[in-house]
Formats: C-alpha cells, structure tokens, sequence
C-alpha cells in the first residue's frame, strides 16, 4: 500500500511544534529550533541540515518499507512520519493477516515493547520533580529487602542506576518464561536467581528487571497500579488515543492491528502470536500504541511538554550502550540518542516483543519517526535495513 496524507492522521501540533509556528508574518524560521536549543528547550544535539516537511520523498520511505517485506519476508511494514509542522504521513507494505492476505491497517496497532520503558521514566522523574521520588535514594528506600542475591543488593543500588541500565541486575527473561499471566514480582525473583551481572555503577548492561523494579517504586510511591499513572500522567495528558496498557489477563489488542509473527529458528515457519498475555514486560514492555502516537510522545516529550527542564536533562544525561542498541548509542534514563548520517543524533528508543519491532525517534528538527515490523528481522543484516530505514526518512 502507498503513503497517505488524511486529517485523520493529522495530529494537533505539539506545544514545541506550536512555539514554532507562531513566528512574526506566520514565517517558521530555523533559527527557531537553533534559539530553543540554546535556551535548552531541546538540547538533542547538532543540528541537522534543515528541510521543509513538504520536500520529503515520500516513496523513499515507502520503498524501503516495500523492500523489508519483499526482501527479508517480513508479513507487513508499518510507517509513521510526522514533520515539524505537525503533518503526519502514514505507510503501509505486505499484509496483515497471512491466513487471509487483508490489508495492513493504516497505523495500525502494535505491541511496542521497550518503548514502555520510556513511559515509565517519564512517570519516574515525574515523581523526582515532584519530590517524593530521589534518584540517588537506593532501592530499598522504597523496596526495602525485596532485591537481595548473589553479589545483588538493593542498599546499594540507586534509582538513577535503574533507569540508565547500570544497576548490575541479571535480567529476569533469562528464566524460562511462559505465556501465563505474571506478577511483577514473580519477575523480580526470577532475576535473582542469577548472579549479578557487575557492581551497581561499574558498567552499563541492558536488564528488564531494572524497570520492573522502577514499576514498583512508582507503585509504592503513589499507591496506584503503574499502568493508572501512565495513563493519567501521560496518555491522558497529551492526548495518546491510540494507547493504552493492558490490563491483567489481556491478551488482545483493541484495535485494529496487524497480525503478529514469530519463527522458533531462522528456518521455521512465521506462527500467529498476535494474542499472548503481555505482563511477562509489564513495566519494562507491556505497552500498546501506533507509531504515530509514539511519534507525538517522544515529540512531546523532547519539546518539554512532560517533564520539566531539569529533569528532561537528568534524562538526556547518557552513557555509552551496546547490545540491543546500536553500536555508537548512549542510553540516558529510559531514552537512547543514536547518530544520523546526515549529522547530529536522534532521541528515542525502540522495542521488541514477540510478533513486533519498532524503531523510531525525534530529530533536532522536530522531525519524527517510528518504524513497525510484524515479526522480527531474521538476521543481523536484515535488522540493519530496518533501522537504517529510520535514519533515512529522518535524514530526508
């Protein structure tokens, strides 16, 4: 299917997107973004070479999500892209079902996995402004005794080191995880089964426990579900209507959505599992959205309309990262910049989840974009093109 451009998919203009277009003779000038930068509003990083939003090849996009389906056998491609103007374009490629061949729904629906942990920083370093959180508190000033084992300890892991993925903490999902509902302190058990990865602050490791134990703390802190704060203080708050955090035992997807696909070894058929209980992620992966409200996130988000500036730049504050990420990323708290070949770096940070993979960030021009697959890339060389196509259509 081809690009298209509808009011339905047009979102109202975030407030960064707004500060820019109320220039003197309704001109939008790139020294616009260049003032917001100096003045700290959006410290991404250098910025990009500037192109109007309507100069954008709208097929470059459309071709590279054709090529992940005709090439690597991906059954559906999905592609949000929306400029600093507020515009949004929407791609779709392959089909969305493969029992019946029926299109992709245009935005459709995905699980977006790791793109929670995002949300769960916000609601974190929500809670450090508002006081009732410290990043440098330890985990046991708000868990006290649940995170002890070999080499772990929670009196000596901080908040902060939590959301950078720096705590040492074994991730949970090396356990044998099943399709049953979970709680999320049955994941935090299963992590401490294992030993710990490094001392607290020694090295930065990607651990889904991390989040979980963030999930908590947000729980305890406020005495609501995690799942009721994200709601209220986000999705409500910048008007997400395509997102939502299921509810326990929910194995569906509301809306409409492509079907999700898994293969058990790189030469094993694509099996349907589309349905399957998300609270094995919970905190650190349960999260259902588009990738056009995930555009209008992070935008929100980087354009201060979430958090305020000093905690925006605790956020920003990052480390060198490896593996899931690429090779030159930083990870700050719960968000990841990644260099564009056209110079600067994007702000975001991807996700996985059985039967889905997005990618997608924010650019120093307010340029957004976010990337959906219906299964995951087979290969190393295959997960490249994928990623590489987000750095193409914010490059353009």
């Amino acid at each position: 299917m081809r690009e298209q451009e509808s009011p339905s998919q047009t979102f109202r203009p975030s407030r960064w997107q707004r500060q820019r277009q109320r220039q003197p003779g309704g001109r939008r000038r790139a020294a616009t973004v260049a003032t917001a930068l100096a003045a700290g509003v959006l410290a991404i990083g250098a910025l990009a070479p500037s192109a109007a939003f309507a100069a954008t090849r709208p097929d470059t996009v459309q071709q590279g999500l054709d090529a992940l389906v005709r090439d690597d056998g991906l059954p559906a491609a999905l592609a949000s892209v929306t400029g600093p103007d507020g515009r949004t374009r929407t791609y779709t490629a392959g089909v969305g079902d493969l029992a019946t061949g029926s299109k992709v729904p245009r935005d459709g629906q995905v699980r977006v996995g790791s793109n929670t942990k995002t949300f769960t920083s916000v609601v974190v370093l929500q809670l450090v402004g508002e006081g009732r959180i410290r990043l440098d508190a330890t985990v046991d000033t708000y868990l006290p005794g649940l995170v002890r084992g070999e080499g772990i300890d929670g009196r000596r892991i901080t908040v902060r080191e939590l959301l950078q993925q720096t705590s040492g903490l074994p991730d949970y999902t090396k356990a044998d995880i099943q399709p049953r509902y979970y709680e999320p302190r049955e994941l935090v058990a299963f992590a401490l089964r294992y030993k710990a990865e490094s001392g607290p602050g020694e090295q930065w490791a990607y651990s889904n426990t991390n989040y979980v134990l963030a999930g908590l703390i947000v729980e305890k802190v406020t005495r609501h579900p995690l799942a009721q704060e994200i709601d209220r203080r986000i999705i409500q708050r910048i008007g997400l209507r395509h997102t939502y955090f299921p509810a326990p035992g929910d194995a569906t997807i509301r809306e409409p959505h492509p079907r999700g696909y898994y293969r058990d070894e790189a030469d094993a058929p694509l099996r349907d599992i589309t349905e399957t209980d998300p609270s094995w992620g919970w905190a650190a992966g349960q999260v259902i959205s588009t990738n056009s409200d995930l555009n209008r996130f992070f935008t929100e988000l980087l354009g201060g309309g979430l958090l305020p500036a000093a905690q925006l730049a605790e956020m920003r504050t990052t480390v060198p990262a490896g593996y899931p990420f690429d090779s030159r990323a930083r990870y700050g708290l719960g968000l990841v910049s990644t260099p564009l070949s056209c110079g600067g770096v994007y702000w975001g940070h991807g996700g996985s989840f059985p039967g889905y993979e997005t990618r997608g960030g924010v650019s120093a021009t307010g340029r957004a974009v976010n990337v959906a697959v219906t299964a995951k890339p087979s290969d190393g060389a295959a997960m490249k093109r994928f990623e590489h196509l987000v750095d193409t259509a914010l490059c353009r």
